[in-house]
């Protein structure tokens, strides 16, 4: 569903992503881990076509998303690090909008709208201003926006930022439950536990390279250490204390 093939993005002098190849499939769900200044972001961003690689190419069931863009946008919805909303419109005001760029009709607009408004609780806020709207609010907000139009693809940096652990827990069921349906989730995250609690297989990135990729266990393997994936963490990318020794 996701194939990134030999990608390379230079700024300058620096090569965030260093021939990056990875396929990720159908219905499942992929971690995507790696330090600080990885390359992490610059991939996802790669991956949705905000950033042209330098070399190398990334498409989305089959259609590249520079050479396609418009085929490929259709089947993808795409939560970044933090939550762009437009200020001067309501929660409602943004779903309708996305519903239309979408091509949906308007009952199933307002249909998909109340659900995701029910299940996230943003009822009381459906006519609030988006710039009077909290971090955590505004989270979820982009995520009724990512999931109302039934994409194939769900590309996530950071979902956890922000929210509270219920609504955490809400939006990690709707991820999982995506992905039982037949939907790919490509998430980046910091957060150890939700790729180990939620993933299928896991990708470690260090200075633009993968270096490691499989289930939980495979990479436990890999890494000699057993327990959480956080130690197997630390020895794949050379963080821990373990690994310099």
């Amino acid at each position: 569903m996701i194939h990134l093939e030999h990608l390379v993005k230079r700024f300058g002098s620096l090569t965030a992503v260093n021939d990056l190849s990875l396929d990720v499939h159908g219905g499942e769900f992929f971690a995507f881990l790696g330090p600080n200044a990885a390359g992490k972001t610059t991939t996802i961003k790669m991956t949705v076509g905000l950033l042209k690689p330098t070399s190398g190419r990334a498409t989305l069931d089959g259609h590249d998303i520079q050479g396609s863009p418009v085929e490929a946008r259709k089947l993808l919805a795409y939560i970044p690090d933090f939550p762009f909303l437009y200020d001067k419109l309501s929660p409602q005001e943004i779903l309708l909008m996305v519903g239309e760029l979408f091509g949906m009709d308007r009952r199933d607009v307002e249909r998909e709208r109340d659900r995701w408004f029910d299940y996230l609780d943003l009822g009381e806020f459906r006519h609030e201003l988006s710039e009077n709207l909290s971090h955590g609010t505004r989270q979820r907000v982009v995520f009724a926006t990512a999931f109302m139009h039934s994409p194939k693809i769900l590309v996530v940096d950071e979902p956890m930022v922000g929210l509270d652990p219920k609504h955490a827990r809400l939006v990690k069921d709707a991820l999982k439950d995506f992905t039982k349906k037949g939907g790919t989730v490509f998430l980046s995250t910091h957060t150890l536990s939700v790729a180990e609690e939620l993933s299928d297989r896991v990708g470690i990135l260090s200075h633009g390279k993968l270096v490691a990729c499989g289930t939980v266990s495979e990479l436990r393997t890999q890494s000699g250490k057993d327990g959480a994936l956080e130690r197997t963490f630390l020895v794949l990318t050379g963080e821990g204390d373990e690994a310099k020794a």
